[in-house]
């Protein structure tokens, strides 16, 4: 064999799983169609956040006036869109020169171009036959474009746009339908909204559907507040050049935009592997928790197994698989799993929602602290938000935390470690945190389930009442 461990594609789950091979030790070969680091890096995570922080900014510089600046006239205020985009390419031209460096750096071989699975050990490229004794799959997914009538021919046209086309439309429009309100749909609802687009998103069920209740109750409010008009229930029938037709409510609704982006998720790319016959789960590749699918000595990792479309998961998945290939027992408890929504303000969650652990049979404890009784919220102006912790009531273990904050991307982490090394409200309500931060939320939070937290008043939230945050 030519390598010990051969792996297709070059997204966060193949890229870091070449590295984990090479650091341990194994012969690896990286097949890479495209641009290392994926869709994360290329086309999704990397680019929008970096459009995010534009748009963010500029509303800053709008409210300004609030933190005792004054502009003078914000009419002469304007946006230069095409430098936002430079500013995009640039920032992902130096992560993906980083990672290419890092895989060279590591004794990793790239081979650029179409990687075709021959059998469970050979990979054929470009006239190149690679041949391997383990196999990882990280193929990555591209946006699911469903047969609506009337949306091949708006796409074609320009009309309708995918997540990877939003990110590289030549001008800002005016007036943004969004179709699919799950994370991406969301997430270019703020960035746009944010940058002044009259902004409308339609779903076909409930929008951030899988958010812990009081999280999705309380977003769904922020974003309508700031304008953003939601359609939820809507049942998309057609698309026409520039517009959308659906059912709402028991009525047809013309919906008409300068541009529309199309936002219904992922699917798995598994035709370069088709060859192997593998057994399929729902539309990816099946795997067990090590990552191995049906067939012995051949793993696949990320989007292409379809278990959560996560970058980080992804990267977890490759390290698990890596360590398995050479000897080891490894696993992903997806339970505690951090999740992120990019809006404005960010939502960060990991662990149980309080519907999935009450149907699990948990006896609960719930806790909840507003950021308008946190200081360092105060102070920068940010106080939307809370955080909300689900505990069991028996031994006091931190189920799942839930936060809405401007950092709660950030946040997030100290709730990742508890869960992981299965901590409780006492943990959390014990560990000193440091003052003025946004980070005591959490402690205050674990403090409330316990009995009250010190600086908001409030009686304790029984399990299953909501919460007016």
């Amino acid at each position: 064999m030519d390598f010990k461990i051969a792996i297709l594609g070059g997204g966060p789950g193949g890229y870091v799983a070449a590295i984990k091979a090479a650091q341990l030790g194994a012969e690896t070969v990286l097949v890479e169609k495209s641009e290392v680091g994926g869709v994360c890096l290329n086309e999704g995570c990397i680019p929008t956040k970096t459009l995010l922080k534009s748009a963010k900014m500029y509303q800053d510089i709008l409210n300004s006036a609030s933190y005792g600046i004054k502009l003078g006239n914000k009419h002469e205020i304007s946006l230069d869109w095409p430098t936002m985009l430079k500013r995009k390419d640039t920032v992902v031209g130096q992560l993906t020169s980083g990672v290419k460096g890092l895989l060279e750096k590591n004794g990793v071989e790239v081979v650029s171009g179409y990687g075709e699975v021959l059998d469970s050990f050979t990979i054929r490229v470009d006239g190149r036959t690679i041949a391997a004794e383990h196999l990882i799959i990280a193929t990555g997914s591209r946006p699911n474009i469903p047969p609506i009538p009337g949306l091949e021919n708006s796409m074609a046209e320009g009309h309708s746009v995918d997540s990877t086309g939003a990110l590289n439309l030549p001008e800002i429009p005016g007036e943004l339908v969004i179709v699919g309100g799950g994370v991406v749909g969301i997430e270019f609802a703020a960035l746009f909204n944010a940058l002044g687009s009259k902004v409308t998103v339609l779903e076909k069920f409930s929008v951030l559907g899988g958010l812990d209740q009081d999280l999705r109750q309380y977003m769904l409010r922020i974003l309508r507040k700031k304008g953003v008009e939601i359609y939820e229930g809507a049942e998309i029938e057609r698309f026409a050049g520039a517009e959308v037709f659906a059912q709402v409510e028991g009525a047809r609704r013309q919906f008409q935009a300068d541009k529309i982006i199309v936002s219904l998720g992922r699917r798995p790319n598994i035709e370069a592997v088709q060859s192997l016959g593998l057994e399929l789960e729902g539309l990816g590749i099946r795997t067990d928790l090590r990552l191995e699918t049906s067939i012995p000595g051949v793993y696949a990792v990320g989007d292409v197994n379809g278990k959560q479309m996560l970058a980080h998961v992804a990267s977890a998945e490759g390290i698990v698989a890596v360590e398995n290939i050479l000897g080891g027992n490894a696993a992903i408890n997806y339970d505690k799993v951090p999740a992120g929504i990019y809006s404005f303000p960010e939502v960060a969650v990991v662990g149980l929602t309080e519907e999935e652990a009450a149907r699990r049979g948990h006896q609960l404890k719930i806790g909840t602290f507003p950021l308008a009784a946190n200081g360092k919220a105060l102070a920068d102006g940010e106080a939307e938000g809370f955080v909300k912790i689900v505990a069991d009531d028996k031994y006091g273990e931190v189920l799942g935390v839930h936060i809405i904050a401007a950092q709660a991307t950030d946040l997030i982490s100290e709730a990742v470690a508890t869960l992981e090394l299965e901590g409780t409200i006492h943990d959390l309500a014990g560990a000193i945190h440091p003052h003025p931060t946004s980070s005591e939320i959490i402690m205050e939070a674990a403090q409330a389930t316990i009995d009250q937290a010190i600086h908001f008043f409030k009686k304790p939230v029984a399990a299953g009442q909501r919460i007016q945050a």
